[in-house]
């Protein structure tokens, strides 16, 4: 790790937020692995558990979170670009207070400092926005209003996407990424909000066995809920590629919110026979209830409409569910090691 307090004059700077998370440290890995080292750090960091996300990292320095928009005004920084992936991603916080002052007043800030500084941004939207599916997974700016998320953190993901949308003033560039099911390296630190490749390689570490929850919806069997599970690696590479894309004057990327899944829904078989090849392991599957708190929240199919990314000249090969959790398990979760 380097990390300086000083920035040269002149220099352009990129900023990563959430940068001691999941997604964020993974990003922070990608830019470093392309020769980018000109970064700032912003996030909570005094979490230890999520220390190893971001120590052995090349950055200029880190910022807290709270002070971020404070220290802007000091050392006025030159941004490249700004990586807007902090937030708080706990879907069963149903204090919708937390989730409105770190999803959508701080997001509505960091617009505001692109715009007025004619900075490219890229943030971080969810597919919980898309709720139990209703109206089907089309990131169509027509739908936004009309969604209707299961949980506070869906709830606050979209209310930003549609003051995004009602903006005149914005940044030169911006996408809003609905994320769907993200796993891979990193995430060591979200504990019940980890992948369910983290829980079922924990699972049968400790005593063989993975456990599912039931299905709790007439026609659908135990296991057979589908998600669209997609890996970070292709996750940061996206990005990586809209920043492309924002210096281009002839992209034909427009600004707007894009989904980042793979397009195709896989089930939560599937997804824990993959952990058990990963671990060359035969599987050993059993069912348990859902709890009550999140059964009435609870999506049984996602499934991203990838066209507009593609159509905006995104061609690169997505990982197949199988080799993306094969990667995680045998170069991560075996290794115990951070990416």
């Amino acid at each position: 790790m380097f990390e300086s307090q000083e920035i040269a004059a002149g220099q352009q700077v990129i900023v990563v937020t959430g940068a001691a998370g999941f997604i964020g440290s993974c990003m922070v890995q990608y830019l470093n692995s392309k020769g980018f080292e000109n970064l700032i750090l912003v996030d909570d960091f005094g979490e230890e558990k999520k220390r190893s996300n971001w120590e052995g990292k090349t950055f200029l320095r880190t910022v807290e979170r709270q002070s971020f928009f404070n220290w802007l005004e000091t050392a006025r920084p030159q941004l490249q670009f700004v990586f807007h992936l902090g937030a708080r991603t706990d879907t069963t916080e149903f204090n919708y207070a937390i989730h409105e002052e770190l999803n959508v007043q701080y997001s509505i800030d960091m617009w505001k400092y692109c715009t007025l500084h004619q900075v490219p941004l890229v943030y971080a939207s969810s597919a919980a926005t898309y709720g139990g599916g209703e109206l089907g997974y089309d990131d169509s700016h027509e739908v936004v209003n009309q969604l209707q998320p299961l949980n506070p953190y869906g709830v606050s993901k979209n209310e930003f996407d549609k003051w995004a949308l009602q903006q005149t003033e914005q940044p030169p560039f911006w996408a809003g990424l609905k994320f769907f099911n993200v796993y891979g390296p990193n995430e060591y630190h979200k504990a019940r909000m980890a992948s369910v490749i983290f829980h079922s390689f924990n699972q049968i570490q400790q005593n063989g066995v993975v456990k599912l929850f039931r299905s709790h919806r007439e026609g659908i069997k135990d296991g057979e809920q589908l998600r669209d599970f997609v890996y970070v690696k292709d996750v940061v590479k996206v990005m990586y590629w809209l920043m492309e894309q924002s210096a281009q004057p002839d992209t034909k990327a427009s600004n707007g919110l894009y989904n980042l899944g793979t397009g195709q829904a896989r089930s939560f078989i599937d997804l824990v026979k993959s952990t058990y090849a990963g671990l060359d392991k035969e599987p050993h599957i059993e069912f348990i209830d859902m709890p009550e708190d999140i059964r009435d929240k609870y999506q049984y199919f996602t499934e991203a409409n990838m066209k507009k990314l593609q159509d905006a000249g995104y061609n690169e090969p997505f990982y197949s569910l199988e080799a993306g959790v094969d990667d995680y398990v045998r170069n991560y979760l075996k290794a115990g090691k951070i990416w």
